[in-house]
């Protein structure tokens, strides 16, 4: 089933330690990324995953999976970081928390 709406929905687990799986909806097919920024608004981690069919990408098997760690391959700190989703023209920030 087609949702009706194109969204972000919350990460879970959240708190997270140390990875966390981020669901989205797609009403429309949609190029797709995400971005996770820390609290000083500097990205530590960009994942474009390209054209996307629309759907419900919400189980673990569908949902953007992450691991805690930057870029670089480095574990990020404990602490609030904010999830920024681009689907085509809309963009919806959330926030999650990363706890060890």
């Amino acid at each position: 089933m087609v949702p009706q709406r194109t969204q972000l929905r919350q990460n879970y687990p959240n708190p997270f330690n140390p990875e966390t799986w981020i669901p989205y909806d797609l009403a429309i097919d949609a190029n797709v990324t995400i971005e996770i920024y820390n609290i000083t608004g500097h990205i530590i981690k960009r994942v474009n995953l390209g054209p996307q069919a629309a759907g419900r990408y919400r189980d673990r098997s569908k949902a953007l999976f992450w691991n805690g760690r930057s870029d670089n391959g480095e574990r990020v700190a404990n602490g609030i970081y904010y999830i920024k989703f681009t689907a085509n023209e809309v963009i919806q920030i959330c926030q999650l928390v990363i706890v060890k």
